[in-house]
């Protein structure tokens, strides 16, 4: 087998590879045997047929799965043999027809990993916020937790206010005659919600247990029935039943339904667990200036495979953060092509920085020894609250192993070349709307 290798840039090659004609004509008897087995033509049985009759009725057949198993038999040894070390599965680009006489050829184009020299990741300059806690957030944070266990009970008030929860039985009338699907019985809206047609909710407002009212409103000119967009009508309606919500009492016995022993030990917990998220955060954006600075230093030819797949990781991570909350990207008005052009520089810089990181692990000779996984082990049993031996179990397994020791070369990688720069601790800077939502959603791919 004879291999050329041409550098069609950086980050892609092209083999040329050229097969002996005896091995041809080998793989050409295989092929023929095989479909001898099988082969049916009227008046013979299978097995029997003459190799002229299967020449003739079979010879496309023959051509494309030989070609198909002398690429598949040569191409990886190909590549082993050059030591092209493919991003993905290499593409034919050409093939020769299949000849008994004639040697076979074909070329195929592959993306390989660029060879990264890191340079410029010695005495970074890098700014990290302080890490101020605010004791008010533990009370804040106490305040949410009661509000999102708050129970709609039937309050004793006569009249309804906004907040609460009312039940309603109404019919529509436009020009006095009732519209369709304009009416229901015991329909339950919040007051202030927004949920109804504006105006509505503000006149239910000061209605009593009991009372028939009519409301008069303006259906909004974008409404989705065109007989009804823009036009006024009345809703008779009657205030059958009051709820409020009714949020339960922050004490010991509070924090036992949370699994917790005390207040105390809640106010504790939260003061942890808002402390080591303030820290996180920091670290974070330290991490983010040293990563942006690294891509800055470096510059390469990525894999364009590299970007997608590192795109469909984001895309991933962040409809899974979204469904979460209720919500999917078509209901952001985001679809797959839009998701790629928002966050494509995101995904490339993450790539770059990755491959950086690993130029530096590789330069520098970090590896990950056992000790270290053994750490990682005992540190995440602690934040699980699982045994030590339930985490190592767990990642006996290979892919999970694999994953984790990746992490770990990361986290060390980036300790190294942090302990080298000069890193000066400033304020705390108020992080917008958008770098919230981008660090929340998608800066953290692993999730």
């Amino acid at each position: 087998m004879n291999v050329t290798v041409e550098d069609l840039s950086s980050i892609r090659k092209k083999l040329s590879i050229e097969i002996a004609a005896e091995r041809v004509a080998t793989e050409i008897e295989k092929t023929y045997a095989k479909i001898a087995k099988s082969a049916s033509i009227k008046g013979f049985r299978k097995g029997k047929v003459p190799r002229r009759l299967l020449e003739q009725q079979y010879a496309d057949r023959m051509g494309v799965e030989v070609a198909e198993n002398l690429i598949k038999g040569s191409l990886y040894e190909a590549m082993v043999a050059q030591k092209v070390n493919p991003v993905a599965a290499p593409e034919i680009v050409e093939t020769a027809p299949v000849d008994a006489e004639k040697a076979f050829t074909f070329a195929a184009e592959v993306e390989i990993y660029p060879e990264v020299v890191a340079s410029g990741y010695e005495g970074l300059q890098l700014e990290k916020e302080k890490v101020v806690f605010d004791e008010s957030v533990v009370a804040d944070r106490l305040n949410q937790l009661g509000e999102s266990r708050t129970t709609l009970e039937v309050s004793s008030r006569k009249k309804a206010r906004e907040g609460d929860t009312v039940i309603l039985d109404f019919e529509g009338f436009r020009d006095g005659v009732a519209f369709a699907n304009g009416s229901a019985t015991d329909y339950q809206l919040e007051l202030g919600s927004g949920s109804f047609i504006p105006g509505f909710e503000d006149q239910v407002v000061g209605m009593r247990r009991d009372e028939e009212r009519e409301i008069s409103v303006t259906f909004p000119e974008n409404y989705g029935a065109q007989e009804l967009a823009g036009k006024p009508v009345v809703f008779k309606v009657v205030l059958k039943e009051i709820k409020e919500k009714v949020a339960p009492k922050i004490d010991d016995d509070f924090a036992k339904e949370l699994g917790l022993e005390s207040l105390a030990e809640l106010r504790q917990r939260i003061h942890e667990d808002s402390l080591r998220e303030l820290t996180e955060k920091a670290e974070g954006r330290l991490q983010e200036q040293m990563m942006d600075q690294l891509v800055a230093a470096n510059s390469f030819d990525v894999p364009e495979v590299m970007i997608e797949n590192q795109l469909k990781d984001l895309k991933e991570n962040f409809s899974q953060r979204l469904k979460s909350q209720g919500l999917s990207l078509k209901m952001l008005g985001m679809d797959d092509a839009g998701f790629a052009s928002s966050y494509r520089d995101l995904a490339q810089k993450q790539v770059r920085g990755e491959l950086i990181l690993a130029a530096v692990a590789k330069q520098e000779n970090i590896q990950v020894e056992e000790q270290d996984l053994e750490e990682k082990f005992q540190m995440l049993a602690t934040q699980s609250k699982v045994s030590t031996e339930q985490v190592a179990n767990y990642f006996k397994n290979p892919q999970a192993r694999e994953g984790l020791s990746g992490q770990v070369l990361h986290e060390k990688v980036v300790a190294h070349i942090l302990s080298r720069a000069k890193v000066t601790e400033v304020e705390p800077k108020p992080a917008s709307a958008e770098e919230a939502d981008a660090a929340e959603a998608v800066a953290n791919p692993e999730g």
